[in-house]
């Protein structure tokens, strides 16, 4: 008991180190990432701060599983090289049968990352995407590109220079009044926002405005002006599908992305019997499938068929995401169980207590092990694997590696020792080729 609560206990410090090293390491891509946003927004000390703390959640799915096999390797390392593990042995105890309470811990673990990946992570992920956008619309001159078309609502803006007092030689499509853009072109402007950021006031200054008569299409009109405001409502509710009503596959819960896999799964089954009926409708007819001529009926069977073999295939698609998602998930929860597999041989084999060698094995271990993940995902989201097969291959051959490692340490191998390795690189120009007992033992 004593053993299994030591052992427990050597992994606390490591496993919260290493968590924030690796969480600051993924954070600082983040920065990267989000530098230019916040120079160009100019955004407020409580916003930065709300766009990181909503983007943590990510990078702790990311990083806990690796800091657990930090964690793992540089414990069982360390009592490695402190003699600790030879103590152990020689009491007759199989150190295998003292890791019950880190088993433990790593199951609990793996339960509550299950929880954190299928409904924390996804709606944390949702809140970042709608804070972000809101964040396009935070300073609105920088809303207007210079040298592009923006499209807002039924306008499109294009100006030549922006600065943050003034749009210079602008032009705007104007659609919101008929069905006949009206074209206007301004010297100067000026942008600021309206009802708390859901609507944009565009002030233009000494310009000419075209436009035909929608009573009579052959006229055409133009009139100059030295002030015009263009108003330009509503922002919010272009985006409202996004934050309330609809969710990528990496913003949905549990139960919304089981429920979503569901719906279309019927539909599919719905539009496969639609397609056989089709089919028979074109057969009774003498025609083939491939074939597009005949009565108007025909045609019509024709491109509801089209119709229909399309929609098949566009939800044949969203599901794969959706069942990639599902079992990426857990995938992701339960490696941390393998890590701990992996972990406990390999400090025991390497025999260093450095937190660089552990880093530099987990990196590589990790890198490895997130690639093939990503691959598997990239190939099922295609439609080429299993959406199970490529989400959990990987943990299954990291298993297999696991039970390799562990009947290795069994048997007293040793994977690498660093002491023995240094003492050679020392000695190497001495000729010495015998290794002293104190560095081997």
């Amino acid at each position: 008991m004593i053993l299994k609560r030591y052992i427990l206990k050597e992994h606390i410090s490591p496993f919260f180190i290493s968590l924030l090293v690796v969480t600051f390491v993924l954070l600082i891509d983040r920065v990267i990432d989000l530098i230019n946003l916040i120079i160009e927004k100019q955004l407020p000390l409580g916003i930065v701060i709300k766009v990181f703390s909503l983007s943590l959640p990510y990078m702790l799915a990311l990083s806990i599983p690796m800091a657990i096999l930090v964690a793992t390797i540089l414990a069982f390392g360390r009592m490695s090289v402190d003699r600790e593990i030879n103590a152990i042995k020689s009491s007759g105890v199989n150190i295998y049968s003292c890791l019950t309470w880190l088993i433990t811990a790593a199951v609990l673990l793996t339960g509550l990352m299950v929880y954190f990946n299928h409904w924390f992570l996804p709606n944390t992920n949702h809140k970042l995407k709608n804070l972000m956008l809101k964040i396009a619309y935070y300073k609105p001159m920088t809303i207007i590109e210079a040298g592009e078309f923006n499209n807002l609502m039924e306008y499109t803006v294009w100006c030549g220079e922006n600065t943050d007092q003034q749009l210079k030689q602008v032009l705007i499509y104007d659609r919101s009044q008929s069905r006949y853009p009206r074209t206007i072109f301004a010297e100067s402007g000026h942008v600021s926002q309206m009802d708390g950021g859901s609507a944009l006031r565009i002030v233009l200054n000494n310009g000419v405005m075209h436009q035909r008569n929608e009573q009579e299409p052959g006229k055409y009109q133009s009139s100059s002006f030295d002030e015009y405001v263009v108003n330009i409502r509503d922002l919010e509710s272009s985006f409202d599908p996004f934050e309330s009503g609809f969710r990528s596959d990496r913003e949905m819960t549990y139960p919304q992305i089981k429920e979503s896999i569901m719906e279309r799964t019927s539909e599919i089954e719905k539009l496969k019997l639609e397609v056989i009926e089709l089919e028979n409708r074109l057969k009774g007819a003498g025609l083939s499938t491939y074939m597009q001529y005949g009565t108007e009926e025909n045609r019509r069977i024709y491109s509801m068929l089209n119709i229909a073999q399309t929609r098949i295939a566009e939800l044949e698609e969203i599901t794969q995401s959706l069942k990639v998602e599902f079992h990426k998930k857990f995938a992701l929860s339960f490696a941390i169980i393998i890590f701990i597999m992996i972990g406990v041989p390999l400090g025991l084999m390497t025999r260093t207590s450095g937190i660089g060698m552990a880093f530099s094995v987990s990196s590589i271990i990790f890198l490895i092990y997130y690639v093939a993940l990503n691959m598997g995902e990239q190939l099922a989201d295609r439609g080429h694997i299993n959406p199970f097969i490529s989400m959990w291959l990987s943990n299954f051959v990291f298993f297999i590696i696991a039970c390799f490692l562990i009947w290795g340490s069994i048997k007293e191998k040793k994977l690498l020792d660093l002491h023995i390795l240094i003492w050679r690189i020392k000695n190497r120009k001495l000729g010495k080729t015998e290794v002293p007992d104190e560095v081997i033992y």
